[in-house]
């Protein structure tokens, strides 16, 4: 029997029993469809942790004021201010590690530009923030050395910002206020998008460090230059566990801490957090597939029982066929085509919903999705090996019959 004569025959003895097949293959319908739907979900939440990853910046660190007592009692984290800008430049120069270190002030604050306002965040930095943060310029400049040390009256804005106050128009060279002190746009931000607990990072005005505390904050500054955080890029190769000893060992000395005094600042590792959430999003997409898989192997075990069934009415067939001529191979081809067939048939449709369900997931729920053609190819793959996996024994068995008694079945 060829090929194509056994797929005819298949396709007969499935579509005898209608009704019992589509029951067959809600398995591997079911199956397939929800295998692709949780790698789609699964593989939309590594895409959008990977993207916060890239707008992050890479090998980042936030080195932040720790907590601090008063009157017996410690406060919270970040209560006291305990960093300044001789710490970033420190940290910068005597950790090999470090590529860059920007130290930052910031506020919110309504910007005036024209008839417009807008409520953003107004940073204040070097203009080294910019490659820490591996954050460009659309268009425009960075500050100039001049500008940081002598409070230069510039800006630089993020592009929500840009679109919120000019609208289409070319924001370079531009007038804004902050809180009353009149600001020259003289760059623009590349797009960065929103960060890992959904706040708009173009949303943001950035200004010189001396400019932020000695004209929007009106702050004495002091001898000391207090700021609120740093942050740090670490070379790329570099350990990043090794960059954070080294910060802390450092700023253990500057503070003039002593042998078990706890830490008056704090160092989190950004980028970690995020690879970690990244790997918690793969596992948690191999789990939902490794349940998914499971209705495979139930639509697996339908097969193999539909198949027996099979077998057991069409003995007698078996036997006139074989009585003719047919061979064992040709039985046992012509049943394992048909389980595979079932399987195949199954998967397709599982496929068809597998889509639609990602379609209504991302749409409706509004969860980020990601439907690959691996994933569609790994899920009918399998559900044609579960065929021929389950469809094998009794296709066996049906071969292994004798002419003469399978003629004599009633």
């Amino acid at each position: 029997m060829n090929a194509l004569a056994a797929l005819r025959s298949a396709w007969r003895a499935l579509t005898t029993n209608l009704l019992r097949s589509i029951l067959t293959m809600l398995g591997i319908i079911i199956g397939v469809g929800a295998v692709i739907t949780m790698i789609a979900v699964g593989g939309g939440a590594q895409k959008r942790v990977e993207e916060q990853i890239k707008g992050l910046g890479s090998n980042i660190m936030l080195v932040l004021p720790g907590a601090v007592s008063q009157g017996g009692v410690r406060l919270g984290a970040q209560t006291g201010q305990t960093l300044t800008e001789e710490d970033a430049k420190a940290i910068a120069l005597e950790v090999p590690e470090v590529q860059a270190a920007a130290p930052s002030l910031r506020t919110g604050a309504q910007v005036v530009a024209g008839n417009a306002n807008w409520n953003t965040q107004v940073f204040g930095t070097w203009s080294d923030y910019f490659e820490v943060r591996d954050w460009p310029l659309a268009e425009g400049r960075v500050f100039e050395s001049g500008e940081i040390a002598g409070s230069g009256k510039v800006a630089i804005v993020g592009q929500t910002v840009a679109e919120q106050l000019f609208g289409g128009a070319d924001p370079i060279d531009q007038t804004i206020r902050v809180k009353k002190v009149p600001l020259t746009i003289v760059g623009v931000l590349a797009r960065k998008g929103q960060n890992s607990v959904g706040q708009d990072q173009d949303d943001v005005v950035i200004v010189p460090l001396a400019t932020f505390r000695n004209r929007i904050q009106g702050m004495s500054g002091g001898r000391l230059k207090r700021i609120g955080s740093v942050t740090v890029k670490v070379r790329e190769g570099l350990s990043m566990k090794s960059a954070e000893d080294g910060i802390r060992e450092l700023l253990r000395q500057r503070h003039r801490l002593q042998a078990g005094q706890d830490d008056d600042f704090s160092i989190r590792n950004l980028t970690e957090m995020l690879a970690a959430q990244e790997e918690s999003s793969r596992v948690m997409t191999l789990l939902l597939a490794a349940v998914a898989g499971v209705s495979l192997v139930v639509g697996g075990i339908g097969i193999m029982n539909i198949m027996l069934v099979s077998v057991t009415e069409r003995t007698r067939e078996i036997g006139l066929r074989m009585a003719v001529g047919a061979r064992s191979r040709d039985i046992l081809g012509q049943f394992l085509i048909e389980a595979v067939t079932l399987s195949l048939i199954g998967g397709a449709i599982g496929v068809v919903l597998g889509a639609i369900a990602t379609w209504v997931v991302g749409t409706f729920a509004g969860w980020q999705v990601a439907l690959s053609p691996a994933a569609i190819v790994l899920a009918v793959g399998f559900s044609a090996a579960v065929g021929v996996f389950f469809g094998y024994y009794p296709a066996r068995r049906a071969a292994a019959l004798l002419p003469i008694q399978a003629l004599r079945y009633e």
